[in-house]
């Protein structure tokens, strides 16, 4: 082997073993938090949504509540949006709630103007400091939690879906009656 070459290996070979030992003596910053699923008790939140009013997941108990996180910048979720407020309007005479929760940090400035231009009947919230996206465990976008009358997590769906599927609707349906 050359001689530059083994310089060059043996300064790879040291650097990456002291950048291994202090980023091993370091504490993440970010902690990531396991994800709720099915069977798991939704975490309540309280945010604000795009009218300034605040809105708990418990104050909806007794109700169905889909619970979507989305981002403007997210092609799926605006692609599954037309499907959402579909959903909304099939499901109006039933105990039903859709909140479709914004996690951009930017959100209160962005969102509005998205919102003019794709307009929405369902509350959009903000979650800006990532407060119930960490709770949540979120990190693929869109995701989704259908959470029962009892505040019990009955399904999660990761990425979008044409949630005006009429089986989609049969499903929130039955879970309204039961």
């Amino acid at each position: 082997m050359p001689r530059s070459l083994l310089m060059v290996t043996l300064l790879l070979l040291v650097g990456g073993s002291l950048y291994l030992g202090f980023a091993g003596s370091q504490r993440l910053q970010f902690e990531p938090q396991k994800s709720v699923g099915e069977g798991d008790v939704a975490p309540d939140f309280t945010l604000q949504d795009t009218e300034g009013n605040r809105i708990s997941l418990s104050d909806l108990r007794g109700k169905v509540v889909l619970v979507n996180f989305w981002a403007t910048w997210c092609p799926p979720c605006r692609a599954e949006m037309p499907s959402m407020d579909a959903l909304n309007d099939a499901m109006a005479d039933e105990d039903f709630v859709m909140l479709a929760i914004n996690i951009e940090e930017n959100g209160r400035t962005i969102v509005p103007e998205f919102l003019a231009k794709n307009p929405h009947r369902f509350p959009v919230l903000f979650d800006d400091q990532g407060v119930v996206q960490k709770s949540y465990g979120v990190y693929k976008f869109p995701e989704s939690y259908i959470v029962s009358k009892d505040g019990v997590i009955d399904d999660k769906v990761i990425g979008a879906i044409d949630w005006a599927h009429p089986e989609t609707i049969a499903y929130l349906k039955s879970l309204t009656k039961g």
